[in-house]
């Protein structure tokens, strides 16, 4: 590619000097810019994650942007981030990092990430295989229209129905048969209740490995170089050791966090004590609904098992506390109880006991910021204004000092 000198700024050939309309940022880790809009049109640029945009012309999806070095080309415009968005996924990033982690995830495929737990909601972001990510949150969303259930209901016709004409006959007249009786006003309402109108109803979802299945269960991660967005909850596989993962009996594994440390003389390891929650089901409004204590066995040198609690209706954060002159170590979860409302519950372990030491009444997780959805890259606030130095104003006088 040829780069012209002019005026001591380098410059693409072919590059204009129309100002930009807008501002955008790169989606993927890498982005090719196009000569022209064909799929086969050469390369002429890249970008990478994050790298801001200048645009320069939109038609339809594509975007012709100009890079930081003048080089410009044609890009598809779902593959960039308006500011607005930019914006967006900065504040979604700084909650995320404020929530506690609930164990670290490993990745055995390249991953999207989302902005939004949906499956239509734009990928900024692939995750490598075999990276490692720290889950921080979840939930359960519905990626097709909900099917509604009609029930049939057989009306009564108060029309006279039509006979076939009789032969005459001499002796006795044929009568018609009367109406029948027309339905009562209220006939819907005596057709209630339906399984819908009964207290506490939940329609059911149907399991993930239908063909099909209306929802998905989502994790919100976070990397290790801070970026925050939502990943299919299947393709992540919690990183416990194997010698805990063994006792899941089939249920998936959603969140767990180290307790204390355990020094395996005989063996020269060190261990851990364990709290995990598991989940019996693929999708499920709840973050689970089972947790357990492994303890570790300096006798008998495998993991045994504490305390376990099951069918509970369990939700984010599962975390240690600590507890200011107590010996005893700590955690708590959040359970929903039959009353409706959700308690932190506080366990006090030492050894092999676990004992609950206060429950106390808790409100429902602040939602994660959202990041919008909005692609009108031409009304991208532009950035602030560099701050120009003593210098750089020096030499701009100079120039026009001299041009005159």
């Amino acid at each position: 590619m040829v780069v012209l000198a002019i005026a001591g700024v380098p410059r693409a050939w072919g590059a204009s000097e129309q100002p930009p309309s807008g501002y955008a940022y790169v989606g993927p880790a890498t982005l090719n810019l196009r000569k022209d809009l064909g799929p086969r049109a050469p390369t002429v640029a890249s970008a990478k994650h994050g790298d801001r945009l200048e645009v320069l012309e939109t038609r339809r999806r594509f975007v012709r942007v100009r890079t930081a070095d003048k080089m410009e080309g044609w890009a598809d415009g779902n593959l960039l981030v308006t500011q607005q968005q930019m914006d967006d996924l900065n504040a979604l990033a700084k909650k995320a990092a404020e929530l506690p982690s609930q164990g670290t995830g490993t990745v055995y495929d390249t991953l999207n990430m989302h902005t939004q737990p949906n499956r239509d909601a734009p990928s900024f972001y692939q995750i490598a295989e075999g990276a490692s990510l720290e889950v921080v949150d979840h939930r359960l969303t519905l990626h097709g229209p909900a099917k509604q259930t009609t029930v049939s209901v057989r009306r009564v016709s108060t029309a006279t129905p039509k006979r076939p004409k009789a032969k005459e006959s001499k002796t006795a007249p044929v009568l018609p048969l009367p109406p029948p009786p027309a339905p009562p006003a209220n006939w819907e309402e005596l057709s209630r209740p339906s399984a819908s109108d009964l207290p506490g109803y939940v329609p059911r979802v149907q399991s993930a490995g239908s063909s099909s299945a209306a929802a998905d269960d989502w994790f919100l991660v976070r990397t290790r170089d801070g970026r925050a967005g939502w990943v299919l909850a299947r393709m992540v596989s919690m990183s416990i050791p194997d010698d805990v993962a063994q006792y899941a009996e089939g249920h998936r594994i959603t969140a767990y966090v180290s307790l204390a440390d355990v020094r395996d003389q005989t063996k020269g390891e060190t261990k851990h004590d364990w709290v995990w929650t598991t989940t019996s089901t693929n999708l499920s409004p709840y973050d689970f609904d089972s947790f357990r204590v492994f303890v570790w066995s300096t006798h008998r040198h495998h993991y045994e098992t504490a305390f376990i609690e099951r069918n509970v209706k369990g939700f984010y954060p599962v975390q240690t506390l600590g507890r200011p002159g107590e010996e005893e170590r700590s955690f708590s979860v959040v359970i929903e109880e039959k009353d409706g409302k959700r308690y932190q519950r506080t366990y006090a372990f030492s050894g092999y006991h676990v004992r609950l030491v206060s429950k106390d009444p808790v409100e429902p997780r602040a939602p994660m910021p959202e990041v919008r959805t909005a692609h009108n890259f031409d009304d991208s606030p532009a950035p602030p204004a560099a701050e120009v130095s003593w210098a750089e104003r020096w030499r701009e006088w100079r120039e026009r000092w001299f041009q005159r």
